[in-house]
């Protein structure tokens, strides 16, 4: 049965009348055409659609659009700001932590997530925190110090 979700994406107040099951994935690609989030395996374990929930990763395709009723959804697309690149962005850019880029938002998103509740982790938090994280070019090597170096830009490091 259709509903009326109201919720924020990307700084922008959004009411959208859909069935409550739909996958938030599906809104986001479909609804209002932001692409940067991924279908990947469907299934919620790959990565590829993760986006920010109250600042928390989750992953879209298994969100059911409902629960965002009054929260906050970031996007990749949300976390840049009057043109400028969010440190992660910057960073994975620069330590060249994407190949082909399919998982980057997603690897992104996450990172954003784990330096929202511990913007110093030490390296082995990041791999564990970003595990969960598929990437099949296998950037893993260059993404750890690209989260590295966003977390320090982030506190306020050169």
């Amino acid at each position: 049965m259709p509903k009326t979700i109201r919720f924020k994406l990307n700084g922008q107040t959004k009411s959208l009348t859909s069935d409550r099951e739909r996958m938030l994935l599906w809104v986001l690609r479909t609804d209002y055409e932001l692409t940067g989030t991924k279908y990947g395996c469907g299934e919620g374990f790959c990565g590829a659609c993760t986006v920010l929930v109250d600042h928390e990763a989750i992953r879209s395709c298994q969100y059911p659009i409902e629960d965002v009723d009054g929260r906050e959804v970031i996007t990749i697309e949300g976390l840049s700001k009057n043109g400028k690149l969010h440190p992660l962005q910057q960073a994975f850019i620069e330590h060249d932590a994407l190949q082909c880029g399919f998982c980057t938002p997603g690897m992104i998103l996450s990172a954003y997530a784990l330096l929202h509740k511990k913007p110093d982790p030490s390296r082995k938090e990041i791999i564990e925190h970003m595990e969960d994280n598929l990437c099949r070019c296998s950037a893993y090597n260059r993404i750890v110090p690209a989260i590295q170096d966003a977390a320090q830009k982030l506190r306020g490091g050169s």
